[in-house]
């Protein structure tokens, strides 16, 4: 399975026919724009190109009343001034002689791409529409928005495949209120954060230009988790999350477009405060918010302690920079690094490859190995890889980590004794230092040490989950114990891992399951999953040899881009764990702007 593109150039004909500022951003160039940067970039030739299809009549009417879509199928035979009336009765919206055409086939590509996930022939998807939908009332245009695409593909969902629960994430300037009107006379779903004593169906954060997504990440995921484990008040219904940009004053001025991509590398304080707010508002509705504190953010953030001196600095390195000024869109989008892909997404090297050991079709089990006289040299300071098993298998984590920084492969999975963990992952990260990394993040799990000779440069960034005691030694050096509940485990990498890991944005990661690490499978495979966003997917995780064949098999399938399996019942983050979180979190806080917004503790 892989990810699919649909797409159909028809949906290119609608155009504006008359003068009208406030309508004239909605032009086929949006959509030309988006597929020109996908076939540069390399991304089109990677997925499974589907022709978009039109929607039928019937459903549309899974959402829109037969009425409004009797209106929209005359439009095809008005003429300019009769368009341009019946455009005049709907909010920002214009009417083409191709619109009904166009809007089916946007419509249509969305029920496509369901249907494709949902029975397997992709994992996931992409659908390039236009006209856009979010917007779109049971009987009304609006914004742009004809027929609303998505409240369509959730009903067809729901309708054709059986499925009970829908998340929906919305992301634009404006309210998606379409979806909103649509959905809350569902009795499965709810209404919106402005009536937060009828549903908690809905979460609407106000979104600054200036912010950056892990502050928004821990609401959103958390939600979303407990929406997945049914650990919520309501038994079921569609789940609509909105992510937007504050508005100025006018509901339909698209004046803040222009600032979207000036992304900083600071949260912004206003978008901090929008955030508790639809934390307060949701809590009534949903388990893993009531234990949190919901108390409202400060109306500016503080950079002195309350005694009036300044924060106290970690020793270990400078403090993390502040945001240069914004670049402008075209310069942000040449600055992203998206290569080629590898000619092998991912690999498994084994010393000794075990015949229990289920791979998927395209994960390659490694068979060469650096060179004898090359591993002996990096073997030589370690006395633990004297040996020879754990002389071969450095061998071939050297083979494999070559091939990740030289771009032949994307990620992979390499195993070593016991015994000779610790050394290993030293050797690991000396060579992918001495071979291109310019910086490089280990999430060391288990009883594993950081070396003791690796240079406190600012290079590395070592995190250790599985430590005796949570403790900051430099703001590159954390420990902190193995949360014991689920609920603790999601908190650590919400809360910490992922905002220090995106402060950090590394080259290559290190992921190393080391003696008595603890974490069962699916635990390990979400970790591994939410860190393949990093360094562009360059993702090494290190075994020991005596794991479970089925650990490196779900692992592998993670690494390659299917979706983690359930953790299982939810459950409350232990006292103990969110005391070592939040003291974490204040010992880190002045040198990782990432960290300067509140904490979300899953329960």
């Amino acid at each position: 399975m892989g990810t699919a593109l649909v797409y159909h150039e028809d949906m290119t004909a609608t155009r504006l026919l008359w003068d009208d500022p406030e309508c004239e951003i909605e032009r086929p160039e949006r959509l030309t724009a988006a597929l020109d940067r996908l076939r540069q970039r390399g991304l089109e030739q990677r997925c499974l190109r589907l022709s978009a299809r039109e929607a039928s009549k019937e459903e549309l009417g899974l959402v829109h009343s037969p009425e409004y879509v009797s209106l929209v199928r005359k439009t095809q035979v008005l003429g300019e001034e009769e368009l341009q009336a019946l455009s005049g009765q709907f909010d920002a919206i214009y009417f083409h002689p191709s619109t009904f055409h166009c809007a089916r086939l946007a419509a249509g590509a969305g029920l496509q791409l369901v249907d494709a996930v949902l029975t397997g022939a992709v994992q996931n998807g992409l659908a390039l529409v236009r006209p856009p939908g979010h917007h779109s009332q049971r009987a009304a245009a609006n914004g742009f928005c004809v027929f609303n695409n998505v409240a369509i593909a959730a009903a067809h969902a729901k309708q054709k495949h059986g499925l009970h629960r829908i998340l929906i994430v919305d992301w634009d300037v404006h309210h998606g209120q379409g979806i909103q009107y649509l959905f809350e006379d569902d009795p499965s779903s709810g209404c919106s954060l402005g009536c937060p004593a009828r549903s908690g169906w809905e979460t609407l954060t106000t979104w600054l230009p200036s912010c950056t997504c892990c502050s928004h990440w821990p609401l959103s995921l958390t939600l979303s988790w407990c929406w997945s484990q049914q650990d919520l008040t309501q038994p079921s219904g569609t789940l609509r999350g909105k992510c937007r940009p504050r508005q100025s004053a006018s509901p339909t001025s698209h004046i803040c477009c222009r600032c979207w991509p000036a992304a900083g590398s600071a949260p912004c304080w206003s978008a901090l405060e929008s955030i508790q707010s639809a934390r307060a508002a949701q809590a009534p509705y949903w388990k893993s918010l009531q234990l949190q504190d919901v108390t409202p953010v400060p109306t500016s953030p503080s950079t002195h302690s309350p005694e009036g001196r300044p924060p106290p600095l970690l020793p270990g390195g400078p403090t993390c920079k502040a945001a240069a000024p914004a670049p402008a869109p075209s310069s942000l989008l040449d600055q992203l690094c998206l290569c080629p892909a590898p000619s092998v997404r991912t690999t498994v090297a084994l010393t000794a490859p075990d015949i229990t050991l289920v791979l998927p079709p395209d994960v390659i089990q490694q068979e060469g190995s650096a060179l004898r006289e090359e591993t002996e040299a990096w073997a030589r300071p370690h006395e633990s890889l004297v040996r020879e098993e754990a002389l071969t298998a450095l061998g071939k984590l050297l083979y494999l980590l070559d091939g990740m920084l030289d771009g032949q492969v994307n990620s992979g999975i390499a195993a070593t004794p016991a015994s000779a963990a610790a050394a290993t992952l030293d050797v690991a990260i000396q060579r992918g230092l001495s071979h291109g990394a310019q910086r490089l993040l280990c999430v060391a799990l288990g009883q594993l040490d950081r070396p003791p000779d690796l240079a406190h440069d600012g290079r590395t960034l070592w995190l250790n989950i599985g430590g005796k005691e949570a403790a900051a030694l430099s703001m590159f050096h954390v420990a902190t114990p193995l949360p014991v509940m689920t609920g603790g485990f999601l908190s650590c990498i919400l809360g910490l891992v992922l905002p220090l890991a995106y402060g950090f944005q590394p080259d290559l990661v290190l992921v190393a399951l080391g003696p008595g690490h603890g974490l069962q499978g699916p635990h390990a495979a979400l970790l591994a999953a939410m860190l393949r966003g990093l360094a562009g997917g360059r993702v090494l995780a290190l075994l020991e040899e005596d794991s479970t064949p089925q650990l490196a098999g779900i692992l592998a399938r993670v690494l390659r881009g299917e979706a983690p399996p359930s953790l299982g019942p939810s459950s409350v983050a232990s006292p103990e764990d969110v005391q070592a979180l939040m003291y974490l979190r204040g010992q880190l806080e002045p040198q990782w702007k990432m960290l300067q917004c509140r904490p979300h503790l899953v329960v």
